[in-house]
């Protein structure tokens, strides 16, 4: 320090971005690459009510998808959707759920990919 000043300054390069229409305060770019990237909390969530519906379905608990999309308050068409993201190959909801790799799709085109064969997924998901 020179002078009088006893002051530190320090700075940290942030950056902004909108996500869900709320303003999120991201990390410089290099610290993201050290730490890891970690999974979007939609996504978690999205496999996970897929799996709860999924279980009541094969427990009896409900007996259809209607069942479900009224207990839930939401459309048939919704839960057929989502419930997708049950089905995705082991391997891929290890990477998602276990290790938390970020998606290189969008939420929307990851229920397509639950589609298709297992071996494929992993590459279509990631990237």
């Amino acid at each position: 320090m020179t002078g009088s000043t006893n002051t530190i300054r320090v700075v940290i390069p942030l950056s902004i971005r909108k996500r869900n229409g709320r303003p999120k305060i991201l990390p410089p770019e290099d610290h993201c690459a050290r730490e890891g990237r970690t999974q979007d909390p939609h996504v978690l969530r999205a496999i996970a009510r897929a799996w709860k519906w999924r279980r009541q379905l094969e427990s009896g608990a409900m007996s259809t998808i209607q069942d479900i999309a009224v207990a839930e308050n939401v459309s048939d068409r919704f839960i057929g959707r989502m419930i997708r993201l049950a089905y995705l190959a082991p391997s891929v909801l290890e990477a998602l759920v276990i290790a938390r790799r970020p998606l290189a799709i969008a939420i929307n085109d990851l229920m397509a990919v639950a589609e298709l064969p297992w071996d494929e997924q992993m590459q279509r998901v990631f990237g």
